[in-house]
């Protein structure tokens, strides 16, 4: 069964032109009959004007405003859509688990630690294609922010909204992370999965090696990405003015400091690789490229029509209109006046 389809119907809305010329010629006609009635009787003017024509000038705007039509609808991109095609998508799932606890804050990388594993993450994002991606917000505890997907768009979407504030409970529990980026990719037992951790590494809340063994024995390969540098830096006090840092119950001024031991053993533990990131770049880069080498499986089969382009008949038409408009004239012709083919 063929479909027939418009690739810009948006082009369409320059069809509104159309009644407005109408109304502009008819004015016009209306107000050139009013000034021949000055000059004299319609009847002795005729006389008067023998070539004159009365409908083809008429003729002339109709043919020109098909014209038109057909060109503003060859400009919509008519197509025919003859057959179906099934096109397989291969990829590996991917859920990235973000660290937004009040010490991602921390500016020992600049802007922040946080901000720029966003900067990253929508890099990472747009490299994308066949694979589909989730995301995961943690600090005290783990909450979906977006559960896993191929829509790219939202993706992004949802990582700029992405802040200390989305979470009620403050705390670094990874485990946590973990297992929920566990329960958030599809059931397919052959898919390739990984989950990529993003945090500074101080976790206080559980036993985050134990999670990522747990996810090594289902098949998931868990990474890890440490954010912030080992002589750490404080965390800015929030609603503060600028320069001012959080303390500690006896005044003095939170250090927050990359934990990488704690890093290294969790992806140890989950088959991965630990990358820290510093002023220069994330590591992201260099992650995606390790994932890249997993085995692709099959995520879904999508199918979609073929479609044939028709703009060229509409164009030809409408040119074919505005050749015979060109061709027509207003005034009668004097070899031609017998045939009254004009009257």
């Amino acid at each position: 069964m063929e479909m027939f389809r418009f690739a810009h119907p948006e082009y369409f809305w320059g069809l509104l032109l159309i009644p407005f010329l109408t109304a502009l010629f008819i004015f016009s006609r209306v107000m050139r009959k009013r000034a021949l009635k000055k000059f004299g009787e319609p009847e002795i003017m005729k006389i008067l004007m023998p070539s004159v024509s009365g409908i083809r000038p008429v003729f002339k705007f109709i043919l020109l405003m098909l014209a038109l039509s057909l060109l503003i609808a060859g400009t919509a991109r008519p197509q025919f859509g003859s057959k179906l095609k099934q096109v397989k998508r291969q990829g590996v799932e991917i859920v990235i688990a973000l660290d937004v606890s009040n010490s991602m804050m921390a500016e020992d990388i600049k802007p922040n630690r946080l901000e720029r594993a966003k900067r990253a993450i929508d890099r990472l994002i747009s490299k994308l294609k066949d694979d589909k991606i989730g995301l995961i917000v943690f600090a005290g505890d783990a909450y979906t922010q977006l559960p896993i997907t191929s829509d790219y768009n939202s993706a992004q979407l949802f990582l700029a909204s992405v802040s200390p504030q989305i979470v009620p409970k403050q705390g670094t529990a990874i485990g946590a992370a973990i297992s929920m980026a566990m329960r958030s990719f599809t059931p397919n037992p052959e898919s390739s999965k990984a989950i990529i951790i993003i945090t500074d590494g101080e976790n206080h809340e559980d036993d985050a090696v134990a999670a990522a063994e747990e996810a090594s024995k289902n098949g998931i390969v868990v990474h890890t990405i440490g954010m912030g540098l080992p002589q750490g830096a404080p965390i800015p006090a929030e609603g503060k003015s600028q320069g001012e840092y959080r303390r500690d119950r006896e005044g003095k001024i939170v250090i927050s400091r990359l934990d990488e031991v704690t890093l290294e053993r969790i992806s140890a533990a989950g088959g991965g690789i630990y990358l820290r990131a510093n002023t220069a770049q994330v590591g992201l880069d260099e992650l995606f490229d390790e994932i890249n080498k997993m085995q692709k499986t099959e995520m879904e089969a999508r199918m979609f029509s073929e479609y044939e382009e028709q703009f060229f008949y509409f164009f030809a038409a409408g040119l074919i209109l505005l050749l015979l408009e060109f061709l027509i004239l207003e005034r009668k012709n004097k070899y031609l006046r017998k045939i009254q083919l004009f009257k």
